[in-house]
């Protein structure tokens, strides 16, 4: 009873402060503008964390924390290293300045509006909103999923006749819809700062008190009692789970190159400046938060004993090892308890600040670029209708992600790995070379926003027709941002150039 009083209470201050944020920046946000970016004036701290949270969500603390620890060991950690360097580093230093740039030049405040613009297609604004809004929906419906495995081993009894998940399912889109439709991106980046916060010292205090545990005694005994279970759970680069890991720190670093999601971030840092304070902060960040995750997950196996077949002997698989590892190691004291109660914020906070991400960038995929491409009418008009609704999508797409997720789907991880795929194998090239490159043509953009879909459905066809290939999700999204990338430079290379004059409006000065 102590840990649910406790977790009842964190709970009630954590929502107290997101509805307070909400409510205090919903005057920030009374322009289209305004609720999209923020009015293009966030600073280093604030886009700086709200790209790590967005990053990750309860997928890598319950997903793939709880899977890729206990199958691969400490090499898992390389996941969230790869994550700091290549998914956070390397694409502020190579993405952030010119997508800031080119997309105030073009005036475009989502990637539809920048596909469109920069390639002068209305039809390449529809097909990249309907992506987003199609393949998001499941995205999302991981977050949920996440976060509802760790609050239903806190809370193992029915609520008002509902299950546990359920319940926190709900009060996260309650949540999530109370701030985000009230103060739109300004509040989902002050919340976002707020979550951060939470999930670092949430981290530290779970590695460090895990570490500690009795059952684990130290980081020396971790160490040598894995290795005596099975040596590759100690091997520097994951022994024969290597090449697993490799498609794995590709899928989820490269990714977010392409994510709409993540992208959306560096649209609306005010000042080129900020933008190195920016991919600074945003790496130590995810250093933190990717490396103490894995490394938390991999000492699932010092709390939950294998089955024959080697996979963790517990209801829900790889989904509950954390939970589980969690419930066990805290709830028999009562600073245990004060410490999964902080851990249950830590993972609340990395999922609603990346479902507020997803919603907004997912809501205007359909206000501003679906619907707008079919607008008429003066813009001031059009503006005050876009807000509406995009108000309006923010609640329908919250409300879709959530009964998605109250269907009995598989494992999170592969769901979520799908999604990064299709969308990032959908734009990363296009928006790549639209940065870039002026001899980036129409036709070789087309050819990479149609590869992700391409490239899934070619692949899971051929798994079902010839038995000897088996379809990896993780390798399926690397192959089909691969081919994106590869393929928009090659078409561009004997197909018609864009006017002039389009270059100019993306590229002079």
């Amino acid at each position: 009873m102590n840990t649910q009083i406790i977790a009842i209470v964190a709970l009630v201050v954590f929502a107290a402060i997101m509805i307070v944020i909400g409510i205090f920046t919903s005057k920030k946000s009374s322009t289209l503008d305004g609720f999209l970016l923020g009015g293009r004036k966030i600073g280093a701290w604030l886009t700086a964390f709200s790209y790590g949270t967005t990053y990750f969500s309860a997928v890598i603390f319950i997903g793939y924390a709880g899977k890729n620890g206990w199958d691969v060991g400490f090499a898992a950690m390389w996941i969230g290293i790869g994550n700091a360097l290549i998914g956070a580093l390397a694409a502020w230093l190579v993405l952030a300045k010119r997508t800031r740039k080119m997309t105030r030049k073009l005036n475009a405040r989502t990637m539809p509006e920048f596909f469109s613009a920069r390639y002068e297609s209305r039809g390449m604004k529809i097909y990249s909103a309907v992506i987003i809004f199609i393949f998001l929906v499941p995205y999302a419906a991981t977050v949920y999923k996440g976060l509802g495995s760790l609050f239903g081993s806190i809370f193992p009894n029915d609520i008002l006749g509902m299950s546990p998940t359920t319940v926190c399912m709900i009060i996260v889109a309650v949540l999530a819809a109370a701030y985000l439709v009230l103060g739109g991106y300004i509040a989902s980046a002050i919340s976002n700062l707020v979550q951060g916060i939470i999930m670092i010292a949430g981290v530290v205090i779970m590695c460090v008190a895990l570490v500690n545990h009795p059952n684990v005694g130290g980081v020396g005994n971790a160490i040598k009692s894995l290795g005596e279970t099975n040596p590759t759970l100690t091997s520097i680069f994951g022994g024969s789970n290597a090449s697993f890991l490799l498609w794995n720190i590709l899928l989820t670093s490269f990714g977010t190159w392409g994510l709409p999601q993540m992208v959306h971030k560096y649209y609306a840092i005010k000042d080129e400046n900020e933008i190195k304070k920016g991919s600074v902060i945003s790496t130590i960040f995810c250093i933190i938060i990717g490396c103490g995750a894995y490394f938390a997950g991999s000492l699932g196996r010092f709390f939950i004993d294998a089955n024959a077949n080697g996979a963790p002997d517990i209801a829900g698989g790889y989904d509950s090892v954390v939970p589980t590892m969690l419930n066990a190691a805290f709830s028999s004291s009562v600073l245990g308890n004060i410490l999964l109660s902080i851990i249950l914020l830590c993972v609340l906070s990395s999922s609603m600040s990346t479902l507020s991400s997803i919603v907004l960038t997912s809501s205007t995929a359909i206000s501003v670029d679906l619907l707008g491409a079919f607008k008429k009418g003066r813009e001031e008009d059009n503006s005050k209708k876009q807000m509406v609704i995009t108000r309006a999508l923010c609640l329908l797409f919250i409300i879709l992600s959530l009964v998605f997720a109250l269907f009995n789907f598989s494992i999170i991880v592969s769901i979520m790995s799908f999604s990064w795929g299709v969308v990032s194998g959908s734009f990363i090239g296009p928006y790549i070379w639209g940065l870039y490159s002026k001899k980036t043509t129409r036709a070789g953009a087309w050819c990479g926003l149609l590869s992700g879909v391409a490239v899934f459905a070619v692949y899971y066809t051929l798994s079902l027709l010839v038995p000897a290939i088996k379809f990896d999700v993780a390798m399926c999204g690397v192959m089909a941002m691969a081919v994106s990338f590869v393929s928009v430079p090659i078409v561009s290379a004997f197909t018609k150039k864009l006017p002039e004059q389009t270059l100019q409006a993306a590229f002079e000065n």
